[in-house]
């Protein structure tokens, strides 16, 4: 994607390195954290990513389970009352419900630049819903695959469609009626 206009990228392969008449044109599919293009062909390694990514977004989520665990047991040893228990256990859970729907959504469709910056709080304050919503999609495809698949199609039919040759005499063709 171009950063400018969030459009695909279509630079040729070519123009970056290995010049020739080998180099294929037209868009690149744009490379997914920890899968790089691996999740266009689903080759070279693209099962074992998946798993390494469940098993990894799982035991992140765990583990910040754990990290609230001890934060939970230190507002009871400091006895600051039942409401603030209350009140944390009900911010963490509601977030980490938005952060979920969120994340989950963004996996499908391009979230808003000013949107998500303002729920860069709440984003990190519901990161074990993040971290749920990863795992639950790479059980599904490496997380964002269709989206990109389907900017990479787009992409891949406008240049067809932009680089296709004319054959004939436009004038000479035949008017249907």
């Amino acid at each position: 994607m171009s950063a400018e206009n969030g459009t695909p990228d279509t630079t040729t392969a070519g123009s970056q390195g290995s010049p020739g008449p080998t180099a294929a044109t037209g868009p690149r599919p744009e490379p997914i954290r920890f899968f790089g293009t691996t999740w266009l062909n689903h080759d070279h390694g693209y099962a074992a990513r998946r798993i390494a990514a469940a098993t990894g977004s799982l035991a992140a989520a765990a583990a910040a389970c754990l990290i609230l665990r001890f934060a939970y047991e230190g507002l009871r040893i400091a006895e600051t009352g039942g409401f603030v228990t209350l009140l944390m256990v009900v911010m963490f859970t509601i977030c980490s419900a938005l952060a979920f729907r969120h994340t989950w959504g963004s996996y499908t469709r391009r979230p808003d630049p000013e949107r998500q910056a303002s729920l860069r709080g709440l984003l990190a304050i519901g990161f074990i819903g993040s971290l749920l919503a990863y795992f639950f999609r790479s059980l599904i495809e490496a997380p964002g695959e269709k989206l990109h698949r389907e900017e990479y199609e787009t992409a891949r039919k406008q240049h067809e469609k932009r680089t296709t040759r004319r054959t004939g005499n436009p004038s000479k063709k035949r008017r249907r009626s």
